[in-house]
């Protein structure tokens, strides 16, 4: 059974940073590309990462491009995600997905960015 679990979300102010973490299962995470999703509240689900699954190949939406940083570690079944330059408009809730998704995803991590 493919289990996703998110975590490394919180509350940043603008400027700030904050670094996701997503733990997979259940499924061969090394041979799998992976995303991340976003959810601003009241929008629907927004891709804006990718990466192949060597990590040799990532692309992003125009919209976090340069400030986000996607990457994984195989070994551990683990995919991250490092934003920086953190704005109001990147509070949302964040998916991990195998593929581009939307399924499968975990139930999210939080991220509120708020002065």
């Amino acid at each position: 059974q493919v289990q996703l679990v998110e975590s490394g979300g919180g509350s940043v102010q603008p400027g700030g940073s904050l670094r996701l973490s997503c733990a997979a299962s259940g499924f061969t995470f090394g041979n799998s590309a992976m995303s991340w999703l976003r959810q601003a509240p009241g929008k629907g689900l927004e891709w804006i990462s990718y990466i192949k699954s060597d990590g040799g190949t990532t692309s992003y939406a125009a919209s976090v491009k340069g400030r986000f940083t996607i990457s994984r570690d195989n070994a551990k079944n683990t995919l991250f995600l490092q934003m920086n330059s953190l704005k109001f408009e990147d509070t949302a809730v964040y998916y991990c997905t195998e593929g581009m998704g939307p399924t499968p995803r975990g139930q999210g991590t939080q991220v509120t960015v708020s002065s």
